[in-house]
């Protein structure tokens, strides 16, 4: 069973660099050929694909937010990472990790989510 876990501040300031990490049990991020993704949800709005990292290190990008968006992984503790620079308020979200098979679509496992909230 695959689990995936967010972790990170839950408090950003405008202004700054929001970084959160996935941490994955049950299975490798190198495994052939998963896609493992950064996705999030704004109070009342839909699901938000941010970018993701391939099972070989290749990052995707959405392109609304690709000058923003950083995505990293640490193959040795089998986490993933997120970075968004230059938050505002607009990005008070929910922010999801997930994985989904030879894509970076249909996800089969997701994290439980974790809120992040910009404010000064």
């Amino acid at each position: 069973q695959v689990q995936l876990q967010e972790s990170g501040p839950g408090l950003v300031k405008p202004s700054q660099t929001l970084s959160l990490t996935c941490t994955v049990s049950g299975g490798s991020i190198t495994t052939n050929y998963y896609y493992w993704s950064w996705i999030r949800q704004p109070p009342g709005k839909g699901l938000e694909w941010m970018g993701a990292i391939a099972y070989s290190g290749s990052t995707y990008y959405n392109p609304s937010l690709k000058s923003r968006t950083s995505i990293s992984r640490d193959t040795s503790k089998n986490q993933f990472t997120l970075q968004l620079s230059s938050v505002t308020p607009e990005d008070t979200a929910v922010y999801y990790c997930a994985r989904a098979p030879n894509s970076v679509v249909n996800y089969d496992y997701w994290g439980q989510g974790t809120q992040v909230t910009v404010s000064s």
